[in-house]
């Protein structure tokens, strides 16, 4: 999935599609020129072929609206989306991190089976308003009574996004309707760890099932349909057992906190410094490219960067306040003793910094959590799990 090709951007949100998705284009056009030849009796090949690269073209468009689903919600609830990719076994919306509560878990798993909803019903209201209803449903439920071009791929994107919705909502991990059911394994127990537990578990029996349909399916000669449900069912199972041991994971994590790594006497700039004794004295003396500005009471007011100091003295401003030259936008490099280690992982100044800085109550400046400190916690509960 990372070494997805990018394709476009809507909304911000990069679109990519993995190498193994342009493999399923082709096959699916070439399995639907076929159903669409015999259906479309009277129309030429060349129109069969047209209807069948249409639905194709379609179907990843619906697709990508179930994962937009997501991912708009998910941005209304505060999270971001890192990308939505295409890939063998349909699309998916890459979350910068997971849900918070049992509520926004919900909302965010039931918006995308919402859009193919939608979607079913906008494509079996488009047969109402063609006088076609019949027509939709029979092409539905892959009968081949002849038809025009228009109502057979109009039943035909019926048809899989009405798949595409059963599926989906199966109630297990990674499934929507396993998240669903984790938030509401959440909510029942109070425990995250639990509900995905629950799910997973789910999952995992779901994916054995689908396994031996696979191969079911392969030994009465389908080997193709049967190998792709297989492939599909070890996927989805590596998944689920994936999050069961994230939760024990994450357990061992919870009862960490940034007070318990943070390095107690952290080097620090009073707010009222000059830029050109910051530049010669401060971060002549300091291993870092930033050095954490306090106030006379030491409350942390920001993140000095060495080169903020550096261009204020080349610009002729030497008695500036260092403070003057802090981004007030700049907010989120810093947490309280309380903070979980999990939640460290995901903050921008951890990656960005090289470190976050810990405050108490009173905002004063307390300690700093190096990332190779959060990497030893990591690594230390990795080893315990196993």
């Amino acid at each position: 999935m990372d070494r997805s090709i990018p394709l476009f951007r809507v909304l911000g949100i990069r679109v990519g599609a993995s190498p193994t998705w342009f493999l399923v284009l082709f096959l699916m056009i070439y399995w639907l020129s076929g159903y669409f030849g015999d259906v479309l009796s009277g129309y030429s090949n060349s129109v069969a072929f047209a209807v069948a690269v249409a639905a194709t073209l379609l179907f990843f468009v619906s697709l990508l609206l179930h994962e937009f689903g997501h991912a708009l919600v998910a941005r209304r609830d505060g999270i971001d989306t890192e990308g939505i990719d295409l890939w063998l076994f349909g699309g998916i919306a890459k979350l910068s991190r997971d849900s918070r509560t049992p509520g926004e878990e919900l909302r965010v798993a039931a918006a995308g089976p919402a859009v193919t909803a939608l979607i079913v019903l906008v494509c079996l209201g488009a047969g109402l308003l063609a006088r076609s209803f019949s027509g939709v449903v029979d092409t539905a439920t892959l009968g081949h009574a002849a038809t025009t071009p228009l109502v057979a791929l109009t039943g035909w994107l019926t048809l899989i996004n009405i798949v595409l919705l059963v599926f989906n909502l199966i109630p297990a991990f990674p499934l929507d309707g396993g998240r669903i059911a984790r938030a509401i394994a959440w909510r029942l127990t109070g425990d995250r760890n639990r509900g995905t537990r629950f799910s997973a578990r789910l999952g995992e029996v779901f994916s054995w099932l689908l396994i031996g349909v696979g191969a079911f399916w392969a030994l009465r000669g389908d080997v193709t349909s049967g190998l792709w449900l297989a492939v599909l069912g070890w996927f989805l199972g590596s998944a689920a057992r994936g999050a069961v041991a994230g939760t024990r994971f994450s357990e061992r994590l919870a009862a960490l906190t940034a007070g318990d790594l943070m390095d107690a006497a952290p080097v620090t700039i009073p707010g009222s410094t000059s830029a050109l004794a910051a530049h010669d004295e401060w971060f002549g003396r300091s291993r870092w490219p930033w050095l954490a500005v306090v106030d006379a009471h030491g409350r942390l007011e920001g993140i000095l960067d060495a080169a903020l100091v550096g261009r204020a003295v080349a610009e002729g401003r030497p008695a500036l306040a260092v403070r003057d030259l802090l981004d007030p936008s700049d907010g989120a490099g810093w947490v309280t003793r309380e903070t979980p280690v999990e939640s460290l992982v995901s903050l921008d100044a951890l990656r960005r910094l090289g470190a976050v800085m810990v405050v108490d109550g009173d905002d004063r400046l307390c300690g700093v959590v190096t990332v190779e400190q959060v990497r030893r916690a990591l690594a230390t509960a990795a080893r315990a799990r196993r």
